[in-house]
């Protein structure tokens, strides 16, 4: 008797969100990532890069700096570069903004996100700094001012979306949709922002994740239901792309500064960071949980998950970097 694949039979669909003015599609998928024996993926998951409004001096790994050397002091340079690393959008984080930081006015992010727009041509998301107060006032003046350039907007929480969502609304932006690591709150803020009028189709799920050896394992099997619930048990408040934020995540660990031993990982590129193996595993793990945007630090870590989405959505075998 010939060998059959088990298949799931799916009731549900993820639904298609398009992203900036360009217009760039994410989900759509009808069956678990990378199952296409089971369904159909209309369009491959987005990988992108992260861009500091300001140099972030010690609070990046030194591989980071080496990657981004000439244009951590410039975040419209530093966005170009992350295109031309084959970035699909750019995730714009507005640390200067930080109230326990530098604090910087809304002005000034206004114009920084203007030079980013005017610097690249993918869809941009805007993050602020997931302070209430100051990301109301931040990306209000940014919703405004770029009306209908369909940005990105986030973090969009239980405690903004009121004041976030009617700017997204109002202004003809997108959202991302925060919560934190529960099935169940992910699904009401989705909720709370349709009854406020955010249509489906411009909202992506955050349900925040962790990084490799620092809870990715918990973040994973909440990806994991929101997916599920999404596409077997048809539940039509969870059926939205699934956006990952893994950069901060991996970085900041103490690991993610130490060389690999000699002669390992060489298949990949030479002097290969763990930082960005950390990235890669966590991307991975994500991708097959369910996710279908994927943000990173480094671009070494695009180019290896790059290689791995083709490979598992086209066929062949995966190459090394470098």
């Amino acid at each position: 008797m010939a060998f059959q694949v088990n298949k799931v039979k799916y009731s549900g669909k993820i639904n298609v969100v398009p992203l900036g003015t360009q217009k760039v599609m994410v989900g759509g998928q009808s069956a678990y990532n990378f199952h296409d024996f089971e369904g159909t993926f209309p369009h491959k998951p987005l990988l992108g890069l992260q861009v500091w409004d300001m140099d972030p001096a010690d609070n990046f790994a030194q591989p980071l700096k080496d990657a981004w050397a000439g244009v951590l002091n410039d975040p419209a340079a530093w966005a170009k570069k992350a295109v031309e690393y084959g970035a699909d959008l750019v995730c714009l984080e507005l640390a200067s903004t930080d109230p326990n930081d530098l604090d910087t006015s809304p002005q000034q992010a206004v114009e920084t996100v203007g030079k980013v727009l005017e610097a690249v041509n993918v869809p941009l998301i805007v993050n602020g700094v997931d302070n209430k107060d100051k990301d109301v006032e931040t990306l209000s003046p940014i919703a405004e001012k770029f009306q209908n350039k369909n940005l990105i907007l986030g973090p969009v929480t239980d405690k903004n979306y009121k004041a976030l969502g009617a700017q997204a609304l109002a202004y003809g932006h997108s959202v991302i949709a925060k919560s934190p690591i529960d099935v169940n709150l992910a699904k009401q803020l989705n909720i709370l922002l349709t009854d406020l009028g955010v249509t489906l189709d411009k909202i992506l799920i955050d349900p925040t994740n962790s990084g490799l050896g620092y809870g990715m394992e918990y973040t994973y099997s909440i990806i994991e239901r929101i997916n599920m619930a999404a596409l077997v048990q048809q539940d039509d408040k969870l059926q939205q792309p699934i956006i990952s934020v893994i950069g901060r995540d991996n970085w900041k660990c103490k690991e993610a500064n130490l060389p690999p031993a000699p002669g390992e990982f060489d298949a990949i590129g030479q002097g290969t960071s763990l930082g960005v193996l950390m990235e890669v595993t966590t991307a991975i793990s994500f991708l097959s949980a369910g996710a279908s945007v994927i943000i990173f630090a480094h671009p070494q870590s695009l180019a290896l998950v790059r290689s791995y989405v083709d490979s598992a959505m086209d066929g062949g075998a995966i190459k090394a970097i470098g």
